[in-house]
């Protein structure tokens, strides 16, 4: 087909992801009446997004990481979005998009960047290089081009993320059970081991470095767990939207109404002709 050739409407969708007729819905070749109570949510996503349904090893540990990632309570930004639109009057659906809209490359994106980051030191190690050598090797790099911000690692609230070692050790119980390869996992703590080196204050691995290790084991490309993070955090701006909702407070700004923003303009001044 030339690029002058018409596109049939039926074409201009074109998707390999559900087939639908009247009295029929067929997601991934699978009729929806045979999923429904028999697929998880979390093996639902992978299906709609890789194709397969997965090993029940594989859909327990995308939920335990969708699980990890729901809330950071009211102080983090896509929540804080998701209550303070609620008070202004909109709908809770409207609250969520608020949400899922703040989570950009510093609030949200550092689990996308993250299991990029793995990719490249795997790549490094797949061409001959030891896992500490790769890390030190790519972590070099980035910060000659001037990234020196190592996404997944730190965390301004926790020494040490709560989460992060759970997680850990649910992909080391499935590295054993054969379901995973465990080299993610590998690399994720080289990194963090390498951060660690010569300081009195570590630099830890954090929720998004934790679940960029379970999504590239589990063979998510780096865009999708973007979309992962919003899927999880969704579930804390519906608990959150609601919650401010059923406490009826209007117009709810993002200080309390006896404070003032610190003002750091001229000095009071008349105007002059």
């Amino acid at each position: 087909m030339s690029s002058r050739d018409p596109i049939s409407p039926e074409d201009w969708w074109a998707t390999a992801i559900i087939d639908m007729r009247p009295g029929e819905i067929r997601l991934r070749g699978y009729p929806i009446e045979d999923l429904i109570g028999r697929l998880s949510f979390p093996a639902m996503v992978w299906l709609m997004t890789r194709g397969e349904v997965p090993s029940p090893a594989e859909a327990r540990l995308l939920e335990a990481a969708m699980v990890a990632a729901v809330d950071h309570g009211p102080q983090a930004p896509s929540i804080a979005a998701a209550r303070m639109a609620i008070s202004c009057g909109i709908g809770i659906n409207s609250a969520m998009a608020n949400a899922a809209n703040m989570l950009g490359d510093v609030h949200g994106g550092a689990g996308e960047q993250a299991v990029a980051l793995y990719h490249a030191i795997d790549a490094r190690v797949a061409a001959g290089a030891d896992v500490a050598m790769a890390v030190a090797g790519e972590l070099a790099a980035r910060k000659a081009t001037g990234e020196s911000h190592v996404p997944g690692f730190g965390h301004r609230f926790h020494p040490i993320d709560p989460r992060a070692p759970r997680l850990l050790a649910l992909v080391d119980e499935a590295t054993e059970a054969g379901a995973v390869s465990g080299r993610f996992a590998t690399i994720g703590r080289a990194v963090d081991a390498h951060l660690a080196a010569g300081r009195k204050k570590p630099i830890p691995m954090n929720i998004d470095g934790a679940t960029a290790v379970v999504y590239a084991e589990l063979g998510f490309a780096p865009a999708l767990c973007r979309g992962l993070f919003v899927l999880s955090r969704s579930v804390g701006a519906l608990a959150h939207a609601h919650e401010e909702m059923e406490a009826g407070t209007r117009n709810k700004g993002p200080i309390p109404r006896d404070r003032l923003w610190t003002y750091t303009g001229p000095a009071p001044r008349r105007w002059e002709e």
